[in-house]
C-alpha cells in the first residue's frame, strides 16, 4: 500500500475520524511521562497530529507549545479551527526539514503507518529536530512485520521493525531509551517507546 494511498484514506475520511476518535485519553499516563522531560514553555513537534484531539489539546492545556504536522490538509484544517494560536503544517513526516529543534517530539499512532525503510530513515530526522534532552515518544507494532487493517471498509497499512532494531536506531542517532512497553494493557495495548536525545 503506497504512502499516497494512506494519506488519501485519511484525507477522504477526516470527518469520520474526527467523529469516531475517542477523547477519553487513554494515553494520559504516557503523555505525562513525556511531558516530564519537556521544560516549561517548551514546544512539542507532533508528527501525524490528526485533527488535534485529544492529544494536542492535552499538550496545549498543560502549557506547552505545539507544532503539528499531518499529511492530510483536512485534518490540519480542523486543527487550525480549534487551535488558531498554534502552528499546523500540511507535510509528510518522511520529508520533514523544518530547520529548527524542539523540546519534544511525538509520533503517536502515526509512525507505524510508514514502511520499514521509511521508518529507518526517520531516526536521523528525529535527531535533526530534537533539542538536547528532548523526549521522543512513538508507537510501533509489538514485533517486526506488516499488517493490513481495515478502516472505513478500506485497507490500512501498518508496519513495525523489531525491538532490537528500534533500540539500535535510537542509540546510533543519539537517543537514550527511557521506557518501552509492548502492548501496554493500560493503554489500549499500544506498544510505546520513550527516549531522550543527547
Amino acid at each position: 500500500m503506497s504512502r499516497d494511498a494512506i494519506i488519501d484514506l485519511y484525507e477522504r475520511h477526516a470527518e469520520v475520524y474526527d467523529r469516531d476518535r475517542g477523547r477519553a485519553l487513554q494515553e494520559r499516563a504516557w503523555l505525562d511521562q513525556f511531558l516530564g522531560h519537556v521544560p516549561a514553555g517548551g514546544t512539542v513537534l507532533d508528527l501525524g497530529c490528526g485533527m488535534g484531539e485529544p492529544i494536542a489539546r492535552y499538550l496545549i492545556e498543560r502549557g506547552v507549545g505545539v507544532v503539528g504536522v499531518d499529511a492530510s490538509s483536512s485534518m490540519i484544517r480542523l486543527c487550525r479551527t480549534r487551535f488558531p494560536d498554534f502552528d499546523w503544517l500540511v507535510a509528510d513526516m518522511r520529508e520533514l526539514d523544518l530547520g529548527r529543534r524542539f523540546e519534544g517530539i511525538l509520533a503517536w499512532d502515526s509512525f507505524f503507518h510508514l514502511e520499514a525503510n521509511d521508518q529507518r530513515a526517520m531516526f536521523p530526522r528525529f535527531a535533526a529536530h530534537a533539542q538536547r534532552g528532548a523526549p521522543l515518544m512513538f508507537t510501533s507494532g509489538p514485533a517486526e512485520g506488516e499488517a493490513i487493517g481495515t478502516w472505513c471498509n478500506e485497507p490500512l497499512y501498518h508496519a513495525s521493525l523489531g525491538p532490537a532494531e528500534y533500540e539500535r536506531l535510537l542509540i546510533t542517532n543519539g537517543f537514550a531509551i527511557g521506557a518501552h512497553i509492548v502492548q501496554d494493557a493500560q493503554c489500549g495495548d499500544h506498544t510505546v517507546w520513550l527516549a531522550t536525545f543527547g
